[in-house]
């Protein structure tokens, strides 16, 4: 019994050990091993319904079959779910919402392209926009409170959005915009974000067409195991996918490409258990930005997203790669990226953290490592907390940015390694941690405003090492 003992006591002596030897990025990379076991998937019966049975006609412009579409995910779903068949061809459509249970899939050759006709996506429906809660334009895929959804297959899926249809709402010549055309920035969006600091309550903020705030392209309201894999997504109105308040998302081998304004690829608002792999950006705006939510509202669900994996990932154009921010209201933690490539001259920046202090947000455990960039037009680290100016907003929320570790990121072309402008009282931005980095050909070195504590180990631009 002594003995045995004795053993017992050796056995967890040698697993304290051990532990303890362990440098803390190696454990923080181990439990993102474990979220990803955490992440549950979507599962569905062997149950096809074709959309062809419901009265969808391929090939033709003028005759919209979404509500064929709808009527069958509705079929598929109150069956107890399966895959509702979008077969070989071209269907035109205007919005669809998906139901729980139901997994959309395209066949190889089968193509969905959404007219671009804005009074086809009203009345509006809940839904956030830039982070505030609002009704708004119905997105071209919708689902609020649903669970078990998917949309899969090798097909495309076209918002068919360009600088004559959805674009140039922007506001902004350069995507269309002419005197006279409605435009986001000649009302609708001051007006919403007023609201939003007034507190008027979501059931008022009823936003019309004349707002001109575009719709997102797959936009899943508090919704439950989540699989996008496969398809292509190109020539959204607004973002790409943006989940809202969902838990288990998976994003897999999908190709995201639309240059327009705002353009983001993929941002999950308030979301957890997160995983994008394999997939490809060539995106108008940030590749991956991880959102809570902007100023009152953020605060007021005070909702982080958090546990997101991201992996084996290629970002061409861009404004972000890898972006935190900037409507981060509700905070985030626990992001893990690794061994993807990025590589473009239009794209921006490879790691961006953004927020202000109207937003705040308390931004932690970043975790990056194996990323190979091949150039980025500013910087390939940039952590901002002054971004965007704001009117009418509280300024009090002063953002966090903290335990960041970014290792074995090399980069053959840019302005700047890392880039940081702080707050002026420097106690908001600290330990982060950049380790066995190679930055080449980089014209205008390092700047860092105003951080508390920033490491470098083993850190070289244009093969100089730098010095903390």
């Amino acid at each position: 019994m002594i003995r045995k003992q004795f053993a017992l006591l050796l056995l967890l002596l040698f697993a304290t050990f051990n532990l303890s030897s362990q440098t803390h990025e190696q454990q923080a990379w181990k439990e993102s091993k474990r979220i990803e076991k955490r992440i549950k998937t979507t599962k569905f019966p062997n149950r096809d319904f074709s959309i062809t049975d419901y009265g969808a006609v391929e090939g033709q412009p003028d005759v919209p079959c979404h509500e064929a579409i709808n009527q069958a995910i509705i079929a598929c779903s109150l069956s107890g779910g399966g895959r509702v068949i979008v077969p070989k061809g071209t269907f035109y459509l205007g919005p669809i919402v998906m139901k729980s249970n139901v997994n959309l899939h395209l066949e190889e050759g089968a193509q969905l392209k959404f007219i671009p006709r804005q009074e086809l996506y009203f009345p509006a429906v809940l839904t956030r926009w830039e982070g505030i809660d609002c009704y708004n334009a119905h997105p071209l895929i919708y689902a609020n409170g649903e669970t078990n959804i998917a949309i899969t297959g090798k097909g495309i899926i076209d918002g068919q959005a360009n600088d004559e249809t959805w674009w140039h709402m922007c506001g902004h010549p350069k995507f269309g915009w002419k005197e006279g055309l409605p435009t986001q920035t000649g009302g609708g969006r001051k007006r919403l974000f007023e609201m939003a600091e007034n507190f008027e309550p979501v059931y008022k903020r009823k936003m019309t067409p004349q707002d001109a705030l575009r719709p997102p392209f797959v936009n899943f309201n508090n919704c439950k195991r989540i699989l996008i894999e496969d398809v292509t997504l190109t020539n959204s109105p607004f973002w790409i996918i943006h989940p809202i308040f969902c838990k288990d998302l998976i994003v897999r081998r999908v190709k995201m490409i639309s240059e327009g304004p705002n353009t983001d690829g993929c941002d999950p608002e308030s979301t957890q258990n997160v995983l994008i792999e394999d997939c490809y950006f060539d995106t108008g705006d940030d590749c991956i930005a991880i959102k809570s939510g902007r100023n009152a509202d953020g605060r007021k669900w005070n909702i982080p997203s958090e546990n997101i994996i991201v992996r084996n990932c290629h970002m061409k154009n861009g404004h972000g790669g890898i972006v935190v921010g900037s409507e981060i209201s509700g905070g985030f933690r626990n992001l893990f990226v690794e061994n993807c490539t990025m590589d473009s001259p239009e794209l921006d920046r490879a790691i961006r953290i953004k927020s202000n202090t109207c937003r705040g947000g308390t931004i932690e455990n970043i975790y990056i490592r194996n990323i190979k960039v091949g150039q980025c037009k500013e910087a390939v680290v940039r952590i901002n907390l002054k971004y965007e100016s704001e009117e009418h907003c509280d300024r009090s929320f002063n953002p966090i940015v903290r335990n960041v570790y970014i290792e074995n990121v090399t980069s053959q072309k840019s302005k700047h390694g890392v880039l940081v402008y702080g707050l002026e009282d420097k106690t908001n931005i600290y330990n982060i941690n950049i380790k066995n980095c190679c930055f080449e050909n980089v014209t205008s070195g390092n700047k860092i405003f105003n951080c508390k504590d920033i490491k470098f180990d083993k850190v070289t631009i244009n093969d100089r090492e730098v010095v903390d």
